[in-house]
């Protein structure tokens, strides 16, 4: 049984590494939306979606990671009403989910998620 996990293992480790060096110039900007370096957290100008829909949805970094990355954040999808969503490990780009609500995108493009049936295409503004 040990053997069996241990090969099961090995063939998986390998499978990423075949997969990450395969991946076509994929950073760390890829893995999560990325803050810049002196960001203060709580401030919501820097990071905006602006979707097909018209409108701008800002989002508000509460946790950055030591990379720059952004690991959690409240997504303003009203003026007053704000949604907590947190980085979700993915194999390729990055998703932030909350309650009801997911962010899936890759580098400045994203779709916004307002559960199963409606979503909208966003572009990722920076400041």
């Amino acid at each position: 049984m040990r053997a069996k996990f241990a090969n099961l293992f090995k063939t998986v480790a390998v499978a990423g590494l075949v997969f990450a060096s395969s991946a076509p110039n994929l950073s760390a900007a890829d893995l999560g939306l990325m803050v810049s370096p002196g960001h203060v957290p709580g401030s919501c100008s820097e990071i905006v979606l602006s979707c097909e829909n018209g409108r701008e949805y800002p989002i508000c970094p509460i946790a950055v990671s030591v990379a720059g990355e952004l690991v959690t954040a409240r997504l303003y999808t009203t003026p007053r009403s704000a949604t907590y969503v947190r980085l979700v490990p993915m194999g390729v780009g990055y998703r932030y989910a909350g309650k009801g609500i997911w962010l899936d995108g890759l580098r400045g493009n994203a779709q916004l998620n307002f559960g199963k049936n409606s979503a909208v295409a966003c572009s990722v503004t920076l400041s």
